[in-house]
């Protein structure tokens, strides 16, 4: 198990679901193809206890981000990451979220894989709390996504 801060880390990999978000106007009239991978820092007693009871419920968390995609349409998804975030955040035993989002379909001419942005959440339990939003076009490795 990775670990931030000192504490456990439960990944999510490659959660894809289809999602209003752009700013064309094409873009607000179907759901689109984005990947989700979280990371999530919690101090869960788990990794001691061994019991279900002690850690975070993954599906959950998955429920929720599903919840915010199809809840809600957005511009921009550097506000739909941190939307998820947020939601991710209600669950009180989570100390922060990581949130990478990948548009798999992005509408520029060019033959790329995908576009990406991160939103890097801490609970405001945390005393050194801060918000850092990272909003960054990049090229991914992988392969291109066709439908």
């Amino acid at each position: 198990m990775t670990e931030m801060m000192g504490l456990p880390v439960i990944q999510l990999r490659g959660l894809r679901l289809a999602c209003i978000c752009g700013a064309l106007p094409e873009e607000q009239d179907r759901r689109q193809p984005y990947e989700f991978d979280v990371d999530i820092v919690a101090d869960v007693g788990a990794v001691t206890s061994d019991n279900l009871d002690d850690t975070i419920d993954y599906g959950a968390v998955l429920a929720r981000i599903e919840a915010v995609t199809a809840g809600e349409s957005f511009q921009l998804f550097e506000r739909m990451a941190t939307r998820v975030a947020e939601a991710i955040l209600e669950d009180r035993r989570i100390d922060a979220v990581t949130i990478e989002v990948r548009k798999l379909r992005p509408p520029v001419p060019q033959d790329i894989a995908s576009i990406v942005t991160a939103s890097i959440r801490r609970s405001s339990r945390i005393a050194s709390a801060t918000l850092v939003a990272i909003s960054s076009n990049s090229w991914n490795d992988s392969p291109a996504v066709t439908a």
